[in-house]
């Protein structure tokens, strides 16, 4: 059976649910999603600390990898969110942790009620799902029409929303709120100019609608309509950037204005041969030469199912699925353990909360980023997965609409770990 999920039901080609994206010269609507060049910041005036950018290793500035629009305002309402990976150039810190990075920057604009009116529609549709679901009650007198009695409609046919109308092209750049979910569209409430907020008492940090209170806890906390705030206070002074002059040379620059989600062929399912041996998982381990040699077969297996997906989708440079699973391109290493293994992301240090997978950039970036360095030594890694807040907290100290940024967790899987045959 095949490892992913599939929407497709013609047996030719199955879609699942990750966006891949693929690199261009050329920008479309969406020139804020990019791999290479220089970070363009939620605050063109006001960038964060230098220092969110510098190697662990040997403390010199990074370079920009990727810049993601990251906007979910399904999730997230009035969240504007960014996603920036870097990378240390020198060749002495590769394979070392600390020289990768991922910044998140996240704005969050005052609610003009979009958000709340988002929240009710979702929380309607869910509703009316739910009653489709549920038996047919006895009828009472008067009798009911015949079409509420079948499909549970009332009087009003126009209340209720189509339950699949949340399904839009992910792509569109529109600016509806609810409806555009896709990372690499276009701001949607960049144009809004935000209303004026309710004055809230001085012992919250946030604001409070009537119609939010209306809400039931539970969903109002899943929309992030009041978005989570950490207590961290005010760093000190930040680091300021040096002239470009002096720093590192990007690489240049790639847009991802091309994006779609991954089609596959179908996996064939095999019988198994008739002398297959299938041992117990509970059973003692032993050191044997034949186990050492099943440990490399796995190794080798996961690399190549790593390899096989790539192939069917060869251009991709990013996959893209917030809170779904990354593609490993090892089992054995730190970052596969987090992943189904015994360890996990570690949390969120700003506000406690857990971390999910959100993009990875796959080695086709490799190519596309280094097409024009002819040197021989150049980025070693398989892929690197990137684990944000899941709640995409923010720094208690901000001002209203005062862009913040926080460090987020970096899973790289190097080539010796995946291996390169």
């Amino acid at each position: 059976m095949a490892d992913y999920d599939s929407d497709s039901s013609d047996g030719e080609f199955a879609e699942t649910n990750v966006l891949l994206g693929y690199a261009s010269k050329d920008a479309d609507e969406d020139t804020i999603s990019r791999i290479g060049g220089r970070p363009e910041w939620l605050e063109s005036d006001k960038a964060p600390s230098a220092a969110l950018a510098r190697c662990k290793i040997c403390k010199d500035l990074m370079v920009l990898l990727l810049q993601l629009n990251g906007e979910l305002p399904e999730r997230f309402p009035n969240h504007d969110r960014r996603i920036y990976v870097f990378a240390c150039k020198r060749t002495a810190c590769n394979r070392r942790e600390g020289s990768i990075r991922v910044i998140r920057g996240v704005r969050v604009w005052e609610d003009d009620g979009s958000a709340v009116a988002a929240a009710e529609a979702a929380q309607k549709r869910k509703q009316e799902e739910a009653q489709k679901q549920e038996k047919p009650k006895e009828p009472e007198q008067p009798k009911p029409l015949l079409g509420n009695a079948l499909f549970g409609g009332g009087p009003s046919g126009s209340a209720g929303a189509n339950p699949f109308s949340s399904n839009a092209n992910p792509f569109s750049s529109s600016s509806g709120g609810a409806a555009a979910s896709n990372p690499f569209g276009a701001n949607p409430f960049a144009s809004q100019q935000a209303a004026a907020p309710t004055p809230a008492p001085t012992t919250t940090n946030t604001t409070t609608t009537t119609k939010e209170q209306d809400l039931p806890k539970t969903f109002a906390e899943t929309l992030s309509i009041n978005a989570p705030k950490t207590e961290a206070v005010r760093p000190p002074t930040p680091e300021p950037w040096p002239v470009e002059s002096k720093q590192p040379k990007p690489y240049p620059t790639l847009y991802l204005a091309d994006a779609d989600y991954e089609t596959l062929e179908p996996e064939p399912v095999l019988p198994l041969p008739a002398n297959t041996r299938i041992e117990d998982a509970d059973a003692a381990e032993t050191t044997s030469a034949a186990d050492k040699e099943a440990f490399e077969s796995t190794m080798d297996t996961t690399f190549q199912k790593f390899a096989d997906r790539l192939a069917q989708n060869p251009e991709q440079v990013i996959r893209y699925e917030f809170a779904g699973a990354p593609l490993l391109c090892s089992k054995t290493d730190a970052v596969a353990q987090a992943f189904g293994g015994r360890g996990a992301i570690p949390r969120c240090p700003s506000c406690g909360g857990g971390r999910t997978f959100e993009v990875q950039l796959t080695p086709h970036a490799i190519v596309e980023l280094e097409a024009d360095d002819l040197s021989l030594e150049g980025m070693e890694w398989g892929t690197i997965i990137v684990g944000v807040c899941e709640r995409d907290c923010v720094p208690g100290y901000l001002e209203t609409e005062e862009a913040g940024y926080l460090e987020e967790w970096a899973g790289v899987q190097w080539e010796e770990a995946g291996g390169k045959r």
